[in-house]
């Protein structure tokens, strides 16, 4: 018999059929980059119950991905510093183009659409430069590259857009790298991480941390529905790290959330993935060196549980609560202060959980 997803594409062929969209391939809510059992790699589509629903091959580890907002097609970077990503259709899990990052840059990891899904925008290092880069992709023209601009910093990692609109949110992390060194940091002295605004390729604001928390690497991101950006730090600098976890809204200052400084020991100066509880009651942010999971307040700015969780990493929002994957295969929903498990046999999930 014929699957669905086969005579789709049959109908696709002949022009009889409307575009797919992300509910031809059952409707995931999440992709995932994975290690299977047999040491191969592959980007995953997860349902709302935590179900796996495609499982398409990559030709190397994955770090993140982005998903296109309406049709049922995925780009996969390759874990940082990458060279390449591959744009995946999910329907048949064919691959329909792959990005190579121009001469002298190399990838983040992340990259993210404009609203109306023309144009894919990568964090990208200029690393005889030293400076952060946005590229530009053109999607109608098999993703050929079309433009790029500043980051408004060194680093770029994550990037996301503002809801409903096509304004850039980007993560400066601060830190130069070459591939000559790999992934060693060669300006901790002057590192200068921050939140950079673009919009039409301009940057239109930019937010700093205060000069003594300067070492703390801006890394990941979440956006919620209103646009409040909550955001998570890897600490550079010696001795204990200061917070690692902040808010920020356009037109104020970076807020960072209160933990007791154990718990901040306990995340071994690392934040895996952040993710904004609908409704902004909460934010949920990973440590998979410190196997554990902090959940803050947004109201009160401070802690309100920790819960342990082996190699978590992964987070992004689900329902009422926030999905947690992990490197054991864990899917972690989080609800409540309480955390609930299930897992997917013979995966092992790598760095994030990407919401579509």
């Amino acid at each position: 018999m014929t699957s669905r997803r086969g005579f789709l594409a049959g109908l696709l062929a002949t022009g009889l059929a409307p575009r797919p969209t992300w509910a031809d391939v059952g409707g995931p809510a999440y992709l995932s980059a994975a290690a299977t059992a047999d040491g191969s790699y592959a980007l995953c589509g997860i349902g709302v119950a935590r179900d796996l629903l495609f499982q398409i091959p990559l030709p190397a580890r994955g770090h993140a991905a982005a998903a296109h907002p309406t049709r049922p097609e995925a780009v996969a970077f390759a874990r940082r510093p990458g060279t390449f990503a591959v744009v995946l259709d999910c329907m048949s899990g064919a691959q329909k183009a792959v990005l190579n990052a121009p001469e002298g840059r190399h990838f983040y990891g992340h990259g993210a659409f404009s609203q109306d899904g023309r144009w894919l925008f990568t964090t990208e290092n200029d690393y005889e430069a030293g400076k952060g880069r946005i590229g530009v992709w053109d999607t109608a023209r098999g993703y050929a590259r079309a433009d790029e601009f500043a980051s408004g910093g060194t680093g770029p990692h994550d990037i996301r857009r503002l809801p409903g609109t096509d304004v850039l949110v980007v993560a400066n992390g601060g830190i130069d790298t070459h591939p000559d060194t790999g992934r060693t940091a060669l300006n901790i002295a002057t590192m200068r991480p921050n939140l950079s605004y673009v919009a039409e390729g301009q940057i239109v604001e930019t937010a700093e941390l205060p000069h003594d928390w300067r070492k703390n690497s801006i890394r990941h991101l979440a956006v919620s529905a209103r646009g409040q950006v909550a955001f998570g730090m890897q600490w550079q600098g010696a001795g204990e790290a200061p917070p690692l976890v902040g808010l920020h809204e356009r037109g104020s200052a970076p807020r960072l959330l209160r933990a007791p400084d154990e718990q901040w020991r306990k995340m071994q100066g690392y934040i895996g993935s952040v993710a904004l509880a609908p409704g902004d009651r909460a934010v949920i942010v990973t440590s998979p060196r410190g196997n554990t999971v902090l959940v803050f307040d947004t109201g009160a700015k401070e802690l309100a549980a920790s819960l342990p969780l082996a190699d978590a990493c992964g987070a992004a929002p689900s329902g009422t609560g926030v999905l947690v994957s992990s490197g054991t295969g864990a899917l972690a929903l989080i609800e409540g202060g309480r955390l609930s498990q299930a897992a997917q046999a013979g995966l092992r999930w790598d760095n994030h959980l990407v919401a579509i």
